[in-house]
């Protein structure tokens, strides 16, 4: 079966010898190449939020990621739960 280019930068012949190497690969390890990528594009997406932010603390910077990838919610009890543990390290110490 032919299968359509889809990269720009990438030369036909050496597209479908990856597609053809990928769909021999095991399970096992289609989903290591899958979790290397996500691996990949999470560290690149904290790299530009630090860039864009270069003052931001760390905990700035991951509320951010939160906020931009999994939603403002899900950032807003983020920042209620590190202020909770905050407040409770400060009165234990």
């Amino acid at each position: 079966m032919l299968i359509p280019a889809r990269s720009a930068d990438t030369d036909p012949d050496a597209e479908r010898v990856q597609v053809a190497l990928f769909r021999q690969a095991s399970v096992a390890r289609r989903l290591q190449l899958a979790q290397s990528l996500s691996d990949t594009v999470r560290q690149l997406a904290r790299r530009a939020l630090a860039v864009a932010g270069p003052e931001a603390s760390f905990r700035d910077l991951a509320l951010r990621f939160v906020e931009v990838h999994y939603g403002v919610e899900l950032a807003a009890g983020l920042r209620a739960d590190f202020e909770r543990r905050d407040k409770a390290n400060r009165a234990s110490a």
